[in-house]
């Protein structure tokens, strides 16, 4: 059987809100559209295969053992792999660069997709996080490395860069990103009191290397700051320098919580942790 030239990986949970923006820039770079859903409760399923995506159910264990089944599962049937989560909308931008490579011979075995982040149904133009993400692959080249929070997809080739971007519409109310910050500063918490990763199955730290690894390097100088302080040093860069505050006030709202609240509750966290284990 001819392998597909791509197959586009979506993973979803409750994500009828957004599914079907999703899936429908998808559709755009292929036909092939195969969905790990974790049993949602709402209509999601349903809208999928109405979309005739591909959807088979799988408890969710984490990110990393999720994503990597089902790179296993869609190997043998495709030539390239594009990852994408249930609220990312490719741009036009980014839908033309993949249909290019595809029809194409590319020059690299990886590339590199930008995420425009949204907050509170807005577009974030200078705020946002806006991180690197290696997302699209050639099969039997790219995995997810094994961590409990800021996982990111890994390759052996070193990764071309694309200019469009994924826009991660965030569909959440604040209260609902709250609440999955929360569980997400727990997992960050217990990954930098943990014993350090390494190897090749982890992304490594390196000034020197793609847009990634640099921000992974920032980050290791980050937890080196003060604890407590460093949140509000954040907060400065993402609000100040950043230029956060063109944002207006969602800007504003979006620095302060992703610095001095969800930053440093991980800190407090950090810290109870350690006074539990002294005591």
């Amino acid at each position: 059987m001819d392998k597909h030239r791509c197959v586009v990986v979506i993973l979803t949970f409750n994500s009828a809100s957004i599914i079907r923006e999703t899936v429908g820039a998808a559709k755009r770079v292929s036909s092939q559209v195969y969905v790990v859903d974790s049993f949602s409760k709402d209509e999601t399923p349903a809208i999928l295969e109405e979309l005739g995506c591909t959807v088979v159910q799988r408890p969710f264990k984490n990110y990393s053992d999720q994503r990597n089944w089902a790179i296993s599962q869609v190997e043998p049937t495709c030539e390239w792999q594009l990852h994408l989560d249930a609220d990312e909308v490719l741009d036009e931008e980014a839908i033309g660069e993949i249909n290019a490579l595809m029809a194409g011979t590319p020059s690299r075995d990886a590339y590199l997709l930008r995420r425009r982040d949204y907050f509170m149904g807005k577009m974030l133009r200078f705020s946002g996080v806006n991180p690197w993400h290696l997302r699209l692959f050639r099969s039997g080249l790219g995995r997810c490395e094994s961590r409990l929070y800021d996982q990111h997809f890994i390759s052996s080739s070193t990764p071309g860069r694309m200019q469009g971007f994924m826009h991660d519409k965030n569909s959440q109310k604040l209260v609902d990103w709250i609440t999955s910050h929360n569980r997400w500063s727990d997992a960050e918490a217990e990954e930098k009191l943990g014993p350090r990763a390494a190897g090749s199955d982890i992304l490594q730290p390196r000034l020197m290397g793609d847009a990634r690894e640099r921000t992974r390097f920032i980050k290791e100088l980050y937890y080196r700051l003060p604890t407590g302080m460093r949140p509000v040093l954040y907060f400065v860069y993402r609000y100040i320098f950043r230029l956060g505050f063109l944002d207006g006030v969602v800007g504003f709202y979006f620095a302060f919580f992703q610095a001095l609240w969800f930053r440093m509750l991980i800190d407090a966290k950090m810290y109870e942790r350690r006074h539990q284990k002294n005591r």
